[in-house]
């Protein structure tokens, strides 16, 4: 891990040494973030790191502290660490991280600002709310460009950080189908995620997705009933891991049998899935694969009678996006929609989004250390087949077919993907699955 971590750290200083130069700055001040309070309240919202910060430090839980980089010397962590009887402090610094920066330990959120001033032009990223006595937030465009721009491309240090977060994620799926075939309410699943994973609800990288039947057609359905219904049909769960500040995004659609309609749209999608997530090859532009999405998923809804057309129709009169609203997945890494989809170089010129396709959260070409999500879906959402009713393309649906279907609410299928340099990608959520077995 250290020898990954130091290369990991040199390629950082690097990279931020070379925009420094390019945007005209002497140094770097980087703000991890303050704890925010609700409106009229003393109660915190849950802290969420600068993601310029722990990119370079595996700190998820340090609001008020700082990281200074310097062309040709070590990055200087200012590391706060109050005296407060009322909470737990941060620990005194330790771990494989340490020996790789300077390190000035402050008991006063103030106290940071004596540290960072004196360093010529300095760039500083962060929120307004981060500003200190003379240390003011400027977060320069063209620097800001540079330094998201190859955070796309992961090391193999944040590689490994990701293959742990899916294999945490993944012991957390298991328990929640367990749960579902025991019939348990969503809540109850949730619950046993968290065991399984040994994370708390502050942990998660995202707020959980837990659906039963009509709730799996929710694209980001934010409740947890308590109470089972009185048949689980289906079952949807999104839901991912975190390992040092880096994050896995999981999807994973059950059903209780019994249905031969929706096992078989389960097993088509399953298929499909796995063949887009071959389709992750370096040079590959990411919007050819959502549209391929489109195209396997038209040959679905036509092969199982959903909409009584071609599948090329389908896609051209744009039927299978009522289907499929959401686009095919996105970067992943410190962020869950990691920073830098729409970049078409460092200078932050945007690549744009195929004509119709507004949610897609990535329009870049692939390359080797990208890991991006692939997430096709399937979903009878009343409100978008509402629309369908009403549109020339009605007659060709079987709604017989899509009423019966409806109750179980969709399918959708999600695994996070390495693209290598060659040849076939890694699968970093199968890989973590099967080391379940």
């Amino acid at each position: 891990m250290n020898t990954l971590y130091a290369q990991h750290i040199a390629q950082l200083q690097q990279r931020t040494e070379n925009a420094l130069s390019r945007s005209g700055f002497d140094a770097l001040a980087i703000a991890s973030g303050i704890e925010k309070f609700a409106f009229l309240d003393d109660r915190p919202y849950l802290f969420q790191p600068n993601p310029h910060f722990k990119h370079w430090l595996p700190l998820t839980q340090h609001p008020n502290s700082w990281l200074l980089i310097r062309p040709g010397r070590k990055p200087l962590l200012v590391y706060y660490q109050p005296d407060d009887y009322w909470h737990v402090p941060p620990s005194p610094p330790s771990g494989y991280w340490v020996g790789h920066f300077e390190i000035a330990i402050i008991s006063d959120a103030a106290e940071a600002a004596a540290h960072l001033q004196g360093h010529g032009r300095l760039a500083i990223i962060g929120e307004a709310d981060a500003a200190l006595a003379g240390v003011t937030p400027n977060n320069p465009e063209q620097l800001l460009h540079l330094l998201q721009y190859p955070r796309a491309f992961k090391s193999e240090y944040e590689l490994e950080q990701m293959r742990a977060a899916s294999r945490c994620a993944a012991k957390g799926h298991l328990a929640a189908r367990d749960a579902f075939m025991a019939g348990a309410s969503e809540l109850e699943i949730h619950r046993a995620y968290l065991a399984a994973t040994g994370h708390t609800d502050r942990d998660l990288p995202y707020t959980n997705i837990v659906g039963l039947n009509e709730h799996c057609a929710v694209l980001h359905y934010q409740y947890q009933d308590a109470i089972a219904p009185s048949q689980s049909r289906s079952f949807l769960i999104d839901a991912g891991a975190q390992v040092n500040g880096y994050a896995s995004d999981i999807t994973r659609t059950w059903s209780r049998g019994g249905h031969e309609e929706f096992e078989a749209l389960l097993a088509a999608m399953e298929s499909s899935q796995l063949a887009l997530v071959d389709e992750v090859r370096a040079g590959t532009d990411y919007r050819d694969i959502h549209l391929s999405t489109h195209r396997r998923l038209a040959a679905i809804l036509s092969e199982q009678g959903v909409v009584k057309m071609s599948a090329e129709a389908i896609v051209a009169e744009g039927v299978s996006s009522i289907f499929m609203p959401h686009g095919i997945g996105h970067l992943l890494g410190l962020q869950v929609h990691d920073i830098g989809g729409f970049m078409a170089d460092d200078t932050g010129a945007v690549s744009p989004k195929p004509e119709g396709h507004r949610y897609l959260r990535l329009t870049r070409k692939l390359e080797a250390g990208m890991v991006v999500t692939i997430e096709p879906g399937l979903y009878f959402i009343p409100t978008l087949l509402k629309q369908l009713r009403a549109s020339k393309n009605a007659a060709a649906v079987d709604w017989a077919k899509v009423d019966r279907l409806l109750p179980h609410g969709g399918v959708r299928i999600e695994d996070d993907v390495a693209c290598r340099a060659e040849g076939a990608p890694e699968n970093m959520t199968r890989d973590a699955f099967a080391a379940l077995r």
